[in-house]
């Protein structure tokens, strides 16, 4: 595709900004926003990280994106007030990395989460009966405990996955795997904290990396534009730009009031520990 403007994405730096939980609908937009940023050949990207983490294979193919991207342009990547875990993952992707210094970075490593209900099946006289093709087919099954079988596997899952982790940290660093293993054990630390173990690379505000992204591409950070590849908004959203939309519950008199952001924010959390239950993350749980 020829995009008509490229001139002047050839003297601008694009931007895109990953907040939240990273899982499905999060790949899905960057990986789209990855391509249309090479289409249109501009020199660099300002990759702005808000995120605790979220799946491995999301993580993974938005990291593998960034690096193919580095043969054509430049990528900073900025830590904001979170990016830890699979943030961190992401981060690797990207030539130099940039934190503030009270960033909360971090969490390397994998957590795996499963529910055991069994306790209140057997108070309310609920049992479930299962036929399976082999012993673990219902592994981590949410009506009973895990075997110690079924937990060294899973502990092998975790382990193989942990490894991954770190070999991309150590190689996109250039750090040994020794070396990452030592505060890889899922501890955050701040971003002052990561520049001394050679996580990041300088501390400074998303403006300081987006002058650094400029001169790096070989533009003027005082004229060099940055055009933001934002999330697609829905209609309401593009209709109600910037208000604060709140519900008042049961009256006026309760005095209790929900902010439509925190309560939509809530919900896709919810969706998100619903949809991978039961799935290794790259995740930073407080």
């Amino acid at each position: 595709m020829v995009w008509p403007f490229s001139r002047r994405a050839r003297k601008s730096i694009a931007r895109i900004e990953v907040t939240g939980v990273i899982g499905a609908a999060a790949r899905k937009r960057v990986l789209e926003a990855l391509k249309d940023i090479e289409e249109r050949r501009f020199p660099a990207l300002l990759l702005r990280i808000d995120s605790p983490g979220g799946t491995v294979g999301d993580s993974q193919e938005i990291y593998t994106a960034l690096r193919r991207l580095q043969d054509k342009l430049k990528v900073v990547a900025s830590f904001g007030n979170i990016s830890a875990s699979g943030g961190v993952y992401i981060g690797m992707g990207a030539e130099q990395i940039m934190a503030n210094p009270g960033t909360i970075t971090g969490s390397i490593g994998v957590i795996l989460r499963g529910n055991n209900l069994e306790r209140l099946l057997d108070r309310v006289g609920v049992s479930f009966k299962v036929i399976k093709s082999g012993p673990y087919k219902d592994i981590l099954a949410f009506d009973r405990e895990l075997t110690d079988p079924e937990k060294r596997i899973l502990q092998e899952l975790i382990d193989v996955s942990y490894g991954q982790f770190v070999r991309t940290v150590a190689e996109a660093r250039g750090l040994s795997e020794e070396t990452v293993r030592s505060f890889a054990d899922g501890r955050i630390f701040t971003g002052e904290q990561a520049l001394e173990l050679g996580v990041v690379d300088r501390l400074g505000s998303e403006d300081d990396a987006r002058r650094w992204a400029a001169e790096l591409a070989g533009l003027d950070p005082d004229k060099a534009e940055c055009i933001d590849f934002e999330e697609k908004k829905s209609v309401l959203q593009r209709l109600t730009p910037g208000r604060s939309h709140t519900l008042t519950l049961a009256g006026q008199q309760s005095g209790i009031e929900f902010s439509l952001p925190a309560l939509n924010a809530t919900l896709d959390w919810l969706e998100f520990e619903r949809t991978t239950a039961g799935l290794p993350l790259w995740l930073y749980r407080p």
